[in-house]
């Protein structure tokens, strides 16, 4: 009876039907395009260069970006994914409205109708001062007027090299009584590290079109000097390379992998 049973078993497994080399690479390539898929259209990879969102962002963090969120939902795959509108708070790469090409990211502040101005550096929001527990001010610029611009906006004067032209020029439009005011289909922005961050006090507003996603979570994050991102000789590239592969597991920040970026 034992012997019955056992060829039995015997001839399922030799009936049971094998993979066929074509079968398996429909399969490889069916994984691929899903793969290719994910990651055209709805994460993208970036890697942070500077400190001005510190903490929640390191210089050197590499981070998967949500690309369809905050995108116009369309009919075919609307129904899939979780949109919604770009809220208070929310962290957003974008390109920059003032150097054409150039990622940036920056904390959402103001949305459109928003009333924003800060005094003495704390931010006021529609008459509110917000809490802000992920803000931090390390080293930056400490001119008397640069300091007293970036911490009393708007009502400090532009008068400063460090707004652009065109910021400059339109920024008093925008202000009401001791208010900026968000125009409809823009937003405000600046980055957790107040006084280093370049943000929407010295270039202005973003425009909806120009949001890319939101950062989801860290999928590395590696020690990196502050200047790495001022070179860009073949050389310095190279010899930071071969510092990765020497320094991989010692300067790998192994707490922040798969952190989630809030």
């Amino acid at each position: 009876m034992q012997n019955v049973i056992t060829k039995e078993k015997e001839t399922a497994r030799e009936a049971r039907p094998r993979e066929t080399t074509v079968e398996f690479f429909a399969s490889f390539a069916g994984v691929l395009v899903t793969g290719l898929f994910i990651i055209t259209f709805i994460l993208q990879a970036f890697e942070i260069p500077s400190s001005s969102m510190e903490d929640t962002l390191l210089i050197g963090d590499h981070v998967f970006v949500n690309r369809e969120q905050f995108a116009l939902p369309t009919r075919w795959i609307g129904p899939l994914m979780p949109y919604r509108n770009i809220r208070q708070g929310d962290v957003v790469v974008f390109l920059s409205p003032s150097e054409h090409g150039l990622f940036v990211v920056k904390r959402i502040i103001g949305i459109p109708g928003d009333r924003i101005h800060l005094r003495e550096g704390v931010v006021y929001r529609n008459g509110k001062k917000l809490d802000e527990p992920y803000v931090r001010y390390k080293d930056g610029p400490n001119s008397e007027y640069t300091r007293s611009y970036r911490e009393n906006f708007p009502a400090v004067a532009p008068g400063t090299s460090n707004l652009t032209p065109d910021w400059e020029s339109s920024l008093p439009k925008y202000v009401d009584g001791e208010d900026l005011v968000v125009p409809p289909g823009n937003y405000f922005a600046m980055g957790d590290n107040r006084n280093v961050s370049y943000d929407s006090r010295f270039w202005g507003f973003i425009p909806q079109e120009n949001v890319i996603g939101r950062p989801m979570f860290m999928y590395w994050s590696f020690t990196t000097p502050r200047d790495q991102y001022e070179k860009h000789s073949m050389g310095d590239r190279l010899g930071f390379l071969a510092h990765i592969i020497i320094h991989f597991f010692d300067e790998t920040r192994w707490s922040r992998t798969l952190k989630v970026v809030q």
